[in-house]
């Protein structure tokens, strides 16, 4: 049985629909943004409401592959799809679109996307480490806050933008709070649910709100767990979930996963926890600097050397008690492609535990072969 609030989060898309027509007509902007590196305080902070854009199902693919190739990753694919074809709301909404150089399928994705709506593209360090790479990344926090001014005609304050920060934060560490239910025994919430609670997030357009329902869910699952009540059978194996981001229409192996009797502790991928423990410096001189500090330690595939996701996978093995790992790659991503041997070595040579690689897109065409694949690998386990 799942949480009785999950309905409230099930219900927040059509919520924050009505509130981002309701601050248009107000002549508020809407942001509509794609990754992480988005630093939606500082979004909000210039009067905007940062959104999360479509790009997680298979039907708009083949109005994009008229103009990108067959060959290319399927979130990207997805995401230009909805944008040329208009069928996603949150894509209708937005004024303009924030994107970021996390790897040249999207980079040169946007310059197309550009032609529709304004964008603005973040252009990412890929050595997280050392000074000069701080430093950039500073200059493009400035350039964008440029950028969100002109587009909304209003000045970013250092005080508001310390607001937006503290609030930002505080989500934070609830979702991180939510996440470490998972490290009892009896797991309480599934990876399904755990990933509509991470989207609607990603498109709440109060997070005041959205702070609210969180608090709520603790509550519930502060009760599930002291009756002990479980999403899983006794003895289910207990699954890490990482590499690319899935959402609601490319949950296929997440859901798979559950279906055949494994229970997901946690999802280290970024529509799971990847960043949540991470924190901004709250009340300083220079808010700018402080989200820079924080957004560039997000442990991405595209930095290099990317040794933040190890040590993250590793606190999640440990405190979660995983006894496999699942690292899912969409076909054509090289970056976490590429990644997966480093991830797979890590985890069976320094952990112990077995791992399964499966990379695929968002079609159906392989689910029962990937079944198979997954009830062999948790049999392995049990």
């Amino acid at each position: 049985m799942r949480p009785e609030i999950m309905k409230e989060f099930e219900r927040a898309g059509e919520r924050s629909l009505l509130s981002l027509v309701e601050h248009k007509e107000a002549g508020g902007k809407v942001a509509g943004v794609y990754c992480l590196f988005a630093p939606t305080e500082l979004v909000r902070a210039a009067g905007a409401i940062p959104v999360s854009l479509c790009g997680k199902k298979e039907a708009p693919i083949s109005a994009a592959e008229k103009t990108l190739p067959p060959n290319l990753c399927p979130l990207i694919k997805s995401s230009y799809g909805y944008a040329v074809t208009d069928t996603c709301p949150y894509f209708g909404a937005s004024d303009f679109i924030l994107g970021e150089t996390t790897c040249d399928g999207k980079k040169k994705m946007f310059e197309l996307m550009g032609r529709i709506k304004p964008l603005h593209l973040m252009h990412l360090p890929f050595d997280a480490d050392g000074g000069q790479a701080l430093a950039f990344w500073v200059q493009e926090m400035i350039r964008l806050k440029g950028f969100l001014e002109e587009q909304t005609g209003r000045s970013v304050e250092v005080r508001e933008l310390n607001r937006q920060i503290k609030l930002q934060n505080e989500v934070r560490k609830l979702l991180w709070q939510i996440s470490r239910f998972s490290r009892a025994e009896t797991v309480p919430l599934s990876g399904l649910d755990m990933m509509t609670v991470m989207e609607t997030k990603s498109s709440c357009s109060d997070l005041e709100a959205y702070a609210v329902l969180l608090r709520q869910l603790i509550k519930e699952l502060e009760e599930r767990c002291a009756a002990g009540v479980a999403v899983h059978r006794r003895g289910a194996p207990r699954i890490l979930f990482t590499g690319c981001p899935v959402g609601t229409g490319s949950e296929k192996v997440l859901q798979l996963i559950e279906e055949c009797g494994g229970v997901i502790v946690s999802m280290e991928n970024c529509t799971g926890i990847k960043g949540q423990d991470l924190l901004v410096e709250e009340d300083t001189a220079d808010p700018l600097q402080a989200l820079a500090r924080r957004y560039l330690r997000i442990p991405c595939s595209c930095m290099t050397p990317n040794e933040e996701r190890l040590n993250l996978i590793r606190g999640l093995v440990e405190d979660y008690r995983v006894q496999g790992v699942v690292d899912l790659t969409w076909q054509c991503c090289h970056t976490y492609n590429v990644e997966s041997f480093v991830v797979r070595e890590f985890i069976e040579t320094r952990h112990g535990l077995p791992s399964l690689h499966i990379e695929t897109d968002y079609s159906s065409s392989d689910t029962e072969q990937l079944r198979t694949r997954i009830e062999a690998f948790l049999e392995l386990i049990a």
